[in-house]
């Protein structure tokens, strides 16, 4: 698969994370998340995969979010960073104006698995 053929599956693959009902079928977290994989949240806490894979279980499923000047480069053969901005559009309680997103994708066997992951506020207007 070419780049840009990759990052539209990346692309996808991080708004299906946000925006999918993991309790409907959590076993499918395996094959998007690496067992070593880790986050660093926007608050500055490092969070293990546990962490984040209770999060999924339990996020609010009726929250829709935009990615956009979504990009990625590619680290090594396997291994790729992506880099966004994500917004949640249809929360009227969220005063957040969004945040920044790196995001790294690795390889493994036949799907790509994200082994981390960092969102940072993003304070401009």
């Amino acid at each position: 698969m070419e780049l840009q053929g990759i990052a539209e599956h990346i692309k996808q693959r991080e708004l299906e994370l946000l925006q999918t009902n993991w309790r409907a079928n959590p076993a499918l977290i395996n094959d998007w998340l690496s067992a070593d994989f880790e986050e660093i949240g926007n608050d500055g806490k490092i969070s293990q995969r546990v962490d984040v894979v209770n999060w999924l279980l339990n996020k609010d499923n009726a929250i829709r979010w935009s990615l956009t000047d979504f990009r990625i480069k590619a680290l090594t053969d396997g291994l790729i960073v992506a880099v966004y901005f994500a917004k949640k559009c249809n929360d009227p309680s969220s005063t957040s104006k969004g945040s920044i997103r790196t995001s790294i994708w690795q390889h493994q066997g036949n799907h790509w698995k994200m082994v981390f992951h960092q969102a940072t506020k993003r304070l401009e207007t």
